[in-house]
């Protein structure tokens, strides 16, 4: 017999006070279970830093209690963080997910040289056993094929997850989401609901994606001379279809630009997901063998990320020129944070004469998370004990809350959690009983970078630099030659200059240098007094770098 255990646990660590980086923990005595492990992107705040993943300290403390992975969908903020999860850790872990979701997070391994974790396909309505867990996996609509609600069951009851979802009922895949499911789970009974709350703040029921389809084949067919250019998500594969089909329908050829709009294709294509008559897809090399009215380019870069397809387009560093006779249409809707970076790129599409089309000028995008009334339905639906707003900012979270209660939960019965809170489901009663060590690592390149780099890098972008070089003889402790000082990203006039030098040459002489044993006192001493000099004098705050040469 098992042994018997008083309360499940439900650690986060990610995904909530944020929109992206979903991780969620299910433990109960020796099992744990993982759900989802997302990562977020680079942003201005985040200089030279490609993505930002979960810390997994709590999960290298319990590495033996892992049972297993399971995925909600395949978009970044619920796979990103996986390979780096799984790598020299999680080798022989088993990963269950839709064959889109593991096909994309295949890829993913790929690049990373990861061999040894073992890929599950599950379809919906499939249950799988996974340590203490029997997993349900439920068919819910979102922005990318092979989405899925969880039912959980446990020892101490039913956990459901929403995951990503919205109520599609004429969906491109033609499959919607199982609400006579949802409703036969909720009628069991579940014990806590983690529900996502991205677009709590808008009112009714999310557009369907076929709202997009009409305005798109109503610009295409409009636009009969021109080049028509689609940026979108990459992992959007049933609106590419529908660009697809729309080309199809008015003769035009269809081109991918930006390696993951490449790959996707590929391998929905594969899946059967994605389709297109023969001789419709051309290589985007070939492009110049068609006039402007034959062509449809579909795009990375909907957000403006700095090296994707579109933005290389718009700043004239790639292979596709845009000009005059192009329409460039922006096919999705600004992640928080983003906003300026796409406006940037619309800003240069327009400078180089192409007209572009964006969401607050036509109906181009419809979001893949529930609004108001789909939230409220599936409240209804699963009628939860305890309720847990997940996947948002703190003020979706409150205002998911805050919706539930007016559908008649208790406030005690739902709790707002933070990024490493750790909260205990007991028979009667969900209680926070402490936090976890967790937060953001700061991925660039395939380093990780510390918050101590990451604040020089913001202080460098912000505020710049000044370099002291300094060449001392250690046998006479004073200067060989005089000090040189070297600025960048800042401004200072001449007249500053020397004050500085003498600042520099009067504390080498005080310190009396002798060798490398005081070299971080010196460093220490030059920054200070520099500092102190540039803070009084122009009310700025570089970073000082004093760089020592010894000569005996």
């Amino acid at each position: 017999m098992a042994k018997k255990y008083k309360a499940l646990k439900v650690v986060f660590l990610g995904g909530v006070g944020e929109i992206g980086k979903n991780m969620t923990a299910i433990e109960y005595g020796d099992n744990i279970l993982i759900i989802d492990c997302g990562c977020m992107f680079g942003t201005v705040d985040t200089p030279g830093v490609d993505l930002i993943i979960p810390d997994f300290s709590y999960i290298d403390e319990n590495i033996d209690k892992i049972k297993g992975i399971v995925l909600t969908h395949g978009h970044e903020d619920h796979i990103g963080g996986v390979p780096y999860l799984v790598k020299d850790r999680l080798d022989n872990v088993k990963i269950y997910g839709s064959d889109l979701t593991l096909a994309l997070l295949k890829n993913k391994f790929k690049e990373h040289n990861i061999t040894s974790p073992k890929l599950v396909t599950v379809k919906g309505g499939e249950v799988k056993n996974i340590g203490c867990f029997d997993v349900e996996f439920v068919r819910v609509t979102h922005s990318i094929s092979g989405s899925y609600a969880l039912a959980i069951k446990t020892p101490v009851g039913v956990v459901f997850h929403t995951g990503d979802f919205k109520v599609d009922h004429t969906p491109l895949s033609g499959e919607s989401i199982d609400l006579p499911r949802l409703a036969a789970i909720g009628e069991k009974g579940v014990k806590l609901m983690l529900g996502e709350s991205t677009n709590v703040e808008r009112d009714g029921y999310t557009m369907s994606e076929q709202k997009v389809g009409e305005t798109l084949d109503k610009i295409v067919s409009a636009n009969t001379d021109s080049s028509i250019i689609i940026a979108t998500f990459a992992s959007n594969v049933n609106r590419i279809q529908q660009i697809i089909n729309i080309c199809q329908k008015y003769n035009r050829k269809v081109a991918f630009n930006g390696r993951s709009m490449k790959n996707i294709s590929e391998i929905a294509t594969k899946l059967g997901i994605m389709n297109a008559d023969s001789g419709t897809i051309v290589d985007i090399e070939k492009i110049g063998r068609y006039a402007p009215g034959e062509l449809c380019i579909i795009t990375t870069g909907s957000q403006g990320e700095p090296m994707s397809a579109l933005t290389r387009m718009a700043s004239g560093d790639d292979k596709v020129s845009v000009g005059r006779q192009d329409v460039v249409v922006i096919s999705s809707s600004p992640i928080p944070g983003n906003e300026k970076m796409i406006y940037n790129v619309i800003n240069n599409l327009c400078k180089r004469g192409a007209r572009v089309l964006y969401g607050s000028l036509a109906e181009l995008h419809v979001s893949g998370h529930a609004c108001k009334e789909e939230l409220k339905l599936m409240q209804r639906l699963i009628h939860p004990q305890y309720f847990v707003p997940v996947h948002g900012e703190y003020r979706h979270l409150k205002l998911h809350q805050e919706l539930a209660m007016r559908l008649g939960m208790s406030e005690d019965n739902i709790r707002i959690p933070e990024i490493g809170d750790c909260l205990e489901l007991k028979q009667k009663k969900l209680v926070k009983t402490g936090t976890v060590t967790a937060g953001n690592v700061y991925v660039d390149g395939l380093v990780d970078v510390d918050d101590l780099v990451l604040k020089d890098r913001q202080q460098l972008s912000k505020d710049g630099f000044v370099i002291l070089l300094v060449t001392i003889g250690l046998e006479t402790s004073s200067l060989l030659t005089p000090p040189e000082v070297i600025t960048r990203g800042f401004q200072m006039g001449e007249e500053h200059l020397e004050p500085i030098k003498e600042i520099v040459s009067t504390t080498v002489e005080k310190a009396n240098y002798k060798g490398a044993k005081e070299r971080n006192k010196l460093k220490a001493s030059l920054r200070r007094q520099v500092e102190r000099y540039i803070s009084g004098k122009l009310k700025q705050k570089p970073m000082i770098l004093p760089i020592i040469t010894e000569v005996e």
